[in-house]
């Protein structure tokens, strides 16, 4: 098992995640984070941190999409390791649907 960041931490990008994770194994895109589920050691951690609910286990239903975002772009990404503040409209987008299709981006956050 590994943990997922899900569609709901796009234009949310709340860090809360980064901090807690003893492994690092967040990456950082232009909108959202992602988790590189090679290096996640399947702890839990970061699950109840997440004020959007963005990261869900991968034994749940319908994330199979988002793994294979998680696995591309944690390749892709620069690695995160300290949380900065979070967008100043995340708040605004937390909890809309369909926020894969009508924000995703591909492009590189900062990361550290």
């Amino acid at each position: 098992m590994t943990y997922v960041v899900t569609e709901a931490c796009i234009k949310c990008k709340y860090m809360d995640c980064v901090e807690v994770c003893p492994v690092d194994c967040f990456y950082e895109g232009e909108n959202m984070l992602v988790i590189n589920p090679s290096e996640c050691i399947d702890c839990g951690v970061c699950e109840p941190e997440c004020p959007a609910e963005a990261i869900l286990p991968d034994t749940e239903d319908g994330l199979e999409k988002m793994l294979e975002v998680n696995t591309k772009f944690s390749a892709e990404w620069p690695n995160i390791t300290v949380s900065r503040a979070a967008p100043d409209d995340a708040d605004a987008f937390k909890g809309e649907d369909d926020k894969y299709d009508k924000y995703f981006s591909p492009e590189p956050g900062e990361g550290d």
